[in-house]
């Protein structure tokens, strides 16, 4: 190992991994927040740690110097999602962005590897901002489905265990379930506004729920609590009967009640 300060070294790449994460994760919030479906299930990301970085550059010939542009995944983050179509959209929103720069990509969902390994590879530049001013990070960031991540953690675990040394019936069981992984990404697929539509219902009667009950405590706020009671026990008897109209209703005739008793109307 050089002499390298590696804390200092790895800092800005730290630092990009929170900023992308944070980055990513409001990108899907926005989405949900315009009622438009979000193709990102959930983030992650970790700086590869030292070990890793050498063990790399050895087998790749990077020289110690030539890190920050020989290593491209220092920095990685992953999204994963739910159906193969949602990869690609998400791909589209990562090259359409400004504050990053893609450097290039790698498709092993259309060229998977021979072991099955599936994944979209971005490589982007992004710029940290440090005290000693801007400096342009390398990150890899992968989106998978939720299938293809269940199988490359298990071959990941078991490389790390064979030490990438796997043997032949291990690596054809690991083929098998890799095809197996994708049949099942297909036939979600196949069905995926059935699924959509399904979570969507579910999103929208959680938030009228949520709605109707932070206005009913709104109104115990005004010390209208006959007025508060009431609309308390219509909405037990609605939701009990999951009528998600009576209840879009309900929140409406509360909305009401808010603004008269904002204006000091009586109840």
């Amino acid at each position: 190992m050089d002499g390298r300060d590696w804390g200092k070294f790895l800092l800005p790449y730290q630092q990009a991994v929170e900023e992308l994460k944070v980055k990513l994760k409001s990108l899907r919030s926005e989405l949900k927040a315009r009622d438009e479906y979000a193709p990102i299930e959930f983030v992650t990301g970790r700086v590869k740690r030292i070990s890793s970085i050498l063990e790399k550059a050895r087998k790749m010939a990077v020289p110690l110097d030539k890190l920050e542009t020989g290593i491209e995944d220092i920095a990685g983050i992953r999204i994963m999602c739910q159906f193969v179509d949602d990869i690609h959209r998400v791909a589209d929103l990562i090259r359409n962005r400004k504050d990053m720069r893609l450097v290039y990509e790698k498709d092993y969902i259309t060229n998977y590897k021979d072991s099955g390994y599936r994944s979209y590879h971005l490589i982007v530049e992004y710029p940290v901002q440090t005290s000693l001013g801007s400096k342009p990070v390398l990150a890899e960031i992968q989106i998978r489905t939720l299938a293809m991540n269940f199988w490359a953690t298990i071959e990941h675990s078991l490389n790390y265990k064979y030490r990438e040394q796997l043997p032949d019936h291990v690596r054809e069981r690991l083929r098998k379930a890799a095809e197996g992984a994708f049949q099942l990404d297909n036939e979600m697929s196949s069905i995926r506004q059935e699924i959509v539509d399904s979570q969507q219902e579910f999103e929208e009667s959680a938030g009228i729920v949520r709605k109707v009950m932070n206005h009913i405590q709104e109104l115990y706020f005004h010390r209208k609590i006959r007025e508060a009671a009431n609309f308390q026990l219509r909405f037990n008897e609605l939701w009990e009967q999951e009528d998600i109209r009576g209840l879009k209703e309900l929140s409406a005739e509360i909305q009401a009640a808010i603004d008269r008793a904002g204006k000091g109307g009586a109840s």
